[in-house]
Parts: C-alpha cells; structure tokens; sequence
C-alpha cells in the first residue's frame, strides 16, 4: 500500500513540474522577419533640385500673339519650331528693343521676366556686334527662356549669332546661349536691316550705357 501511494505521489509531482514550464515558456511570434535598412542602413539626404515649372505651347502662342500683335497663325509657327527645338521652357521676356549697325552694331532693350511661381523681375540688355551689317530697326522682343531656374541667372552675357537667324511668319527668331541656359528671342518690329553679325547681350538689372 506504501508503495502505491509513493508512485502515485512521483506521477503527480511529475506532471505538476512539466505543467510549471509551460506556463512559463514564451509564445511563438508568427509571421514575417522584419525587412533590413536599404543599403548601408543610412537614411539618404534628399535634394532639391530646383526645377522650374514649364509653359505649355498653347500658352506661349497666346502670349506671343498678345504681347507682339501678331496673328495666332504666326505666332503659333514661331513658338512650335521652337518648342520643337528646346522644349517647354521655364520662363520668358517681354520687352522692347533698339537697334542699329553699319559694320559694329548696338542694340539695347528692356523687358520684364515671368517665371510661374516667382515675382516678376525687370531686366535690361544690351550688346555690340560685328559683322557684314547695315541699318537700324525697332522691336518688340518675347524671348523663350529655357533652362532657367531662377531669375538671377539670366543676368550674364548671351553670345548669339544674330545671322543664323530665321524668319517664320514674319517674326524674327535666333537663339544665344551661355553654359546650359538658351534664350530663344522672337522679334517683331519696323525698320531695315540687312546682313549678318556676332555678338552677345549682356542681361543686367540696371541699364548700362556701354554695351560691354
């Protein structure tokens, strides 16, 4: 009888023991690892890259038509061969400009700058050229501004090649360009002019008498 009761007291002792350990084991996580950091785990900087917002075709056809007084029809000529050039660009110039040559030429013109999204900007420019050139003549300007993110860039010196110009309903177009900005002026105006030159625009925020 002693013996019954001691291997019954072993058996309850054993499972009271295993019952003990599984209460406190932990339970098993499920479901998937948690993913490692990209790369070396470091967070990457982000930059701005300073992109300007672009005007469309249609909307600088209506404004060359307004500003220079032109049909849509040539407006519209002059504006896509551009656009199939260069692209949308980021800004433009409206202004007016004087010009004369017999040989060394000058020109100088005032304009304002629109970019989307910025204050509107006053701009001058002025510049000699030489060159197989005679006469003088009067123009409204609306220039295409492309790949300029900011205002403050335009202000630097633009060479062109004013004899590599061509005409395209009557408007006048010929492109400068300095580093990774393209000015693409059309021009519209009265007077005789007649030949070929280089030089360059310097853009400036105040006029300047000397063109150089």
């Amino acid at each position: 009888m002693d013996r019954r009761k001691l291997i019954l007291s072993a058996a309850a002792t054993g499972v009271g023991a295993a019952t003990g350990l599984g209460a406190c084991a932990s339970p098993r996580q499920e479901g998937p690892p948690a993913a490692p950091p990209p790369g070396d785990g470091r967070q990457q900087p982000q930059y701005d890259t300073g992109s300007a917002p672009t005007y469309s075709a249609d909307e600088m056809i209506r404004q060359t038509s307004d500003f220079l007084g032109v049909t849509a029809e040539s407006a519209g000529g002059a504006v896509e061969r551009i656009f199939r050039d260069q692209g949308q660009p980021t800004g433009y110039i409206a202004g007016e400009e004087g010009s004369g040559a017999i040989g060394l030429g000058l020109r100088y013109g005032r304009g304002l700058l629109y970019m989307k999204g910025r204050p509107t900007t006053e701009v001058f420019w002025q510049g000699p050229s030489v060159g197989w050139d005679w006469g003088g003549n009067a123009s409204r300007v609306f220039t295409l501004c492309y790949n300029l993110q900011y205002p403050d860039a335009v202000f630097r010196r633009f060479p062109g090649i004013e004899g590599a110009a061509y005409l395209i309903g009557g408007l006048g177009v010929n492109y400068q360009r300095a580093d990774d900005i393209t000015l693409a002026p059309i021009r519209a105006g009265v007077g005789l002019r007649l030949g070929a030159n280089v030089g360059y625009l310097a853009y400036s925020r105040k006029r300047n008498l000397l063109p150089f």
